[in-house]
């Protein structure tokens, strides 16, 4: 039983007699976990720093004006209202203090008897501050709409500008990451430049607009064979991508991309898709993978903690099966939380617990408009229309609301119909916030003016 701090108070989570598990991020697996822990056994309280809970294999959509954000997003609060002694608080959590298990939050502090990390992943910029400064990633709801409001106020810049070669640099994107991330949103902006915007923008020449697709390794769509790979390439230079393989970014000031052999593309927009690593928090002292995950047993269990368990993109669980770990899938979260809330059930009826096993269903992504490639279990390999409306299919049952699911297949039966783009709004103009440096210069800037 925990008992009632009085930091506590400030969370206003009631006393209980049963065991507390306090769940750090409501994304797939912690909503997952929520949803099957038994809560006749178990108090669940969730920590977010939103009230929402996002489906990321959409964001790209919203960033390239394809669907507005309150269409995958869904309230955490609705989506597990039906869970008794269950309680949500937004808060973001700044530490853990493992000694005494408690967990530091913005809004207070709360002791727990069992803690669950499902973080999930923030972009890894492999320790390049200009990429982390000057990029945009797509891993939240806001950096969506960062991008859109950039995407389309380049194109409002673009319109009053003479010089040649600023208008170029306002009309080019670079994408860094060929995996499905960084493949979808190539894809959406080839069929904004070919559909969309030679409409909206009748004064400038499209055909000038130009998209880069950089892919470090040998192959697009790494996790995937190497004939998906290929259908995606060919799908992309339909869409009149430029896709470079084997090209590393190595520089990026903001307005030029440079690249390891030397190529140099002016852009004012470079998109970093090309890797994440584990979201970790401060005081959770514990061995680290190389993609900064916490290294868990079988149960997922932290390795040297009896009561903190990680999930989903936060836990590196090595196996027989998975030499390198599970990939940093929602499926293995969804897998995971559920079998980790049926676990504590088992522990509670002194019942023999479960070790995980991956049930890899398959892999899909999207380049546009009846063009897709899918991976499924069994070895079936599928591309072109089938496998884009298995896509849908595939993701509009994933989707947490049905008033989502909704609205999501209307705005694509239109966007499909249509070729048009709905949500094509600058609600949000996007302004770069000024990095370390520019703030020093900007304070010696003002310093000189009052002298």
């Amino acid at each position: 039983m925990v008992a009632q701090s009085t930091n506590e108070e400030l969370m206003q989570i009631p006393q209980s007699e049963k065991p507390r598990i306090v769940v750090i991020g409501g994304g797939f697996g912690g909503i997952k976990f929520v949803k099957k822990i038994d809560t006749t056994k178990f108090q669940v309280v969730l920590l977010d720093r939103n009230n929402y809970h996002t489906f990321q294999p959409l964001l790209y959509q919203v960033a390239t004006a394809g669907l507005e954000p309150d269409s995958i997003a869904g309230s955490l609060r609705k989506i597990l209202s039906y869970k008794k002694d269950f309680f949500f608080r937004m808060a973001n959590v700044t530490e853990v203090d493992v000694h005494n298990n408690l967990v530091h939050s913005s809004i207070g502090s709360i002791k727990y008897d069992h803690l669950v990390l499902a973080c999930g992943s923030v972009t890894n910029y492999f320790g390049n501050k200009d990429f982390e400064e000057k990029s945009f990633p797509v891993k939240q709801v806001p950096h969506a709409l960062n991008l859109r409001s950039q995407i389309l106020q380049n194109f409002e810049k673009a319109v009053i500008k003479n010089d040649p070669e600023e208008v170029q640099s306002l009309m080019n994107y670079v994408v860094v990451g060929g995996g499905p991330t960084g493949v979808e949103i190539s894809g959406a902006l080839g069929e904004l430049k070919m559909h969309v915007l030679p409409k909206d923008y009748p004064e400038l020449n499209l055909d000038k607009m130009q998209i880069y697709l950089i892919e470090g390794k040998d192959k697009l769509l790494g996790g995937m064979s190497e004939k998906s790979g290929i259908k995606a390439y060919q799908y992309l230079k339909r869409f009149d991508v430029n896709v470079l393989i084997g090209k590393i970014v190595k520089a990026y000031d903001g307005k030029t991309v440079t690249l390891n052999d030397g190529m140099q593309i002016p852009a004012q927009t470079l998109v970093w898709a090309a890797g994440v690593q584990g979201n970790i928090i401060e005081g959770i002292k514990s061995d680290l993978s190389n993609d900064r995950r916490y290294f868990v047993d079988r149960y997922n269990k932290v390795k040297n903690h009896d009561n903190i368990y990680a999930i989903g993109d936060m836990g590196y669980m090595a196996s027989e099966d998975a030499p390198q770990g599970h990939p940093m899938l929602a499926p293995v979260a969804m897998q995971q939380g559920v079998l980790l809330a049926q676990n504590f059930s088992r522990t509670m009826d002194n019942k023999l617990l479960k070790a995980f096993s991956y049930t890899d269903k398959g892999s899909m992504a999207t380049v546009g408009r009846n063009k897709a490639v899918a991976e499924l279990r069994g070895g079936l390999k599928f591309g072109g229309l089938f496998a884009w409306m298995l896509w849908m299919f595939v993701h509009l049952f994933l989707i947490v609301e049905f008033r989502n699911k909704i609205v999501i297949f209307g705005n694509w039966l239109w966007n499909y119909f249509t070729y048009d783009r709905g949500t094509r709004l600058i609600i949000r103009p996007f302004k770069r916030p000024p990095s370390p440096k520019e703030q020093v210069h900007l304070k010696e800037e003002i310093a000189a003016e009052i002298k």
